[in-house]
């Protein structure tokens, strides 16, 4: 290779680190369709900043299907009833943003287990042993299955309480059925907690632990889209629920959607009831429905 071939060689290479030079071409109106169609489908307000992760995601999908154009991708996606009833919840599933930890946000829990100890029940019930929480962006289960911890350290291994734990993804809700992570990010729990609640792998699985069955069976997982015009998990879960956990979801959505979606949440949950949101996301203007209790924790009111 000459001087100038090596020199092509390099430019086209740093093009494509930047996004330039493509396997499939993506036009600002295929961009404009993808905006569209996840707000309408899943509420998801994506900034223009967001044009080379959808390209990203959504090239392995033409790619898994042999599809050769965003165009004709999409077309399918909006016309082709029989392919979009089976595309529709990998197109979402491609543009959900999955950042989870173990204990994220960690001056929650505390609070979490004053209140079942404590106010965490209606009058009738004297502890939150019976109580019904909802985990309603459970990704792939480090948050519900902090919760859940959370509540056999509350009330003990006994409790009835329980938990749902939805998500709009399925892929990441078959990895929260599992219960088996690494290690390593894992041990964001504490090595107190490791013990008390999760097996150690052995031989090829070493490196990996699974949740112990005492803190799965606390813990339901459905499917669950918050724009959708009803909640059958959630109605078939409990008539109202004590505890919401929506942390880091409503960044995603425009104000008009927030309110609709807070709106129902209020619906779902008793009065008295704590929701815990998001370290960046404040709704002091739902007033009618919340009052602020603490950091980025909300009580539903009377």
């Amino acid at each position: 290779m000459g001087a100038r071939d090596a020199f092509s060689e390099a430019v086209r290479a740093s093009l494509a680190a930047d996004g330039a030079v493509r396997e499939y071409d993506f036009a600002p109106q295929d961009f404009e369709r993808v905006r569209r169609l996840i707000y309408d489908r899943a509420g998801i307000n994506l900034g223009e900043t967001k044009r080379n992760m959808v390209y990203s995601r959504l090239s392995r999908r033409l790619r898994a299907l042999g599809i050769e154009s965003f165009g004709a991708y999409l077309d399918r996606l909006e016309h082709d009833r029989a392919f979009a009833a089976r595309e529709q919840q990998l197109f979402i599933n491609a543009l959900t943003t999955n950042l989870t930890s173990f204990f994220r946000e960690p001056h929650h829990f505390p609070l979490l287990a004053d209140f079942l100890r404590t106010r965490g029940a209606p009058a009738s019930r004297r502890t939150g042993d019976g109580a019904r929480l909802w985990c309603a962006a459970a990704s792939t289960g480090e948050e519900p299955y902090s919760i859940a911890m959370t509540m056999i350290e509350a009330l003990g291994e006994g409790t009835s309480a329980r938990l749902l734990a939805t998500d709009i993804d399925t892929h990441v809700l078959a990895t929260g059925r599992a219960g088996v992570y690494r290690l390593d990010s894992a041990q964001q729990c504490g090595e107190a907690r490791l013990r008390r609640f999760f097996l150690r792998g052995r031989g090829s699985n070493e490196g990996m632990v699974r949740v112990r069955p005492e803190v799965a069976r606390l813990v339901e997982f459905a499917q669950l889209n918050l724009l959708d015009e009803t909640w059958p998990a959630l109605r078939g879960f409990a008539p109202l629920v004590d505890v919401v956990f929506c942390r880091n979801v409503m960044i995603y959505f425009d104000k008009p959607t927030q309110r609709r979606v807070l709106a129902r949440i209020a619906q779902a949950l008793r009065p008295g009831g704590l929701l815990f949101v998001g370290h960046s996301e404040n709704f002091t203007d739902c007033r009618e429905w919340f009052a602020l209790r603490g950091k980025t924790v909300y009580e539903r009111l009377r």
